[in-house]
């Protein structure tokens, strides 16, 4: 039986960045591709509190059944889709592995059980502050 998400998510380490970086901004396609392998086999469930797109939609539709895989959500986040307050869980089975919430169009916060997922995005946001 999978534990609670809430209790899973407040257990895992996580780190805090801007989205923007300079004229650049980290999108949620972005952040999937820098997951890399330990993304790669996750199923997403994906809420926003705010649609921003025709995407969004669809994102929320897959969500609402059995999620999707990061390929389905990578191609459902092509890059220059900006979103406002937004989040992805990604689970490996009934699990709960990494959390990635947008806020406001002005950070990330990214919450993982691997502590590498997050030293790798400390690396190369600079300026990440743990949570």
């Amino acid at each position: 039986m999978p534990r609670d998400i809430a209790t899973v998510e407040a257990g895992m380490k996580g780190i805090r960045f801007r989205a923007w970086h300079g004229k650049h901004y980290v999108t949620l396609a972005e952040l999937l591709v820098r997951l890399g392998s330990f993304g790669l086999d996750l199923t997403w469930r994906v809420e926003f509190d705010e649609i921003v797109d025709p995407r969004c939609v669809e994102m929320e539709r897959r969500s609402a059944d059995a999620g999707m895989d990061t390929l389905t959500l990578l191609s459902l986040t092509t890059p220059l889709l900006q979103l406002i307050d937004a989040e992805a869980r990604g689970f490996a089975g009934d699990e709960l592995t990494v959390v990635l919430t947008e806020f406001d169009s002005s950070s990330w916060d990214v919450r993982a059980v691997d502590e590498r997922v997050l030293s790798d995005l400390r690396h190369h946001y600079r300026g990440a502050e743990a949570l």
